[in-house]
């Protein structure tokens, strides 16, 4: 898309022409030149590896956030347990 981008009088123009000859959709197509200028550093925005590297932090933080509530209810019954066995 790039090395035919002069060809054409706009990025836009280029990407419907392209698009229709690989038989793609314009839109997909605009948001594949997107995320490539992106992850070039041509366009503000998170790269492909830092997305990645986001929702793989993203999914740990829920894990961690899972074991933490599990952790405080085993602590909250263990305590409780504890109280009772001291007060005999």
């Amino acid at each position: 898309m790039f090395d035919h981008q002069a060809e054409y009088p706009s990025q836009w123009k280029a990407i419907e022409s392209i698009s229709k000859k690989l038989s793609i959709n314009h839109e997909t197509l605009r948001q594949w030149v997107r995320r490539a200028e992106t992850d070039a550093g041509q366009r503000p925005g998170l790269t492909t590896d830092e997305r990645a590297r986001m929702r793989e932090l993203e999914r740990e933080n829920k894990e961690l956030r899972r074991a933490n509530e599990i952790l405080k209810a085993a602590s909250a019954f263990f305590g409780a347990e504890l109280d009772r066995q001291s007060k005999k």
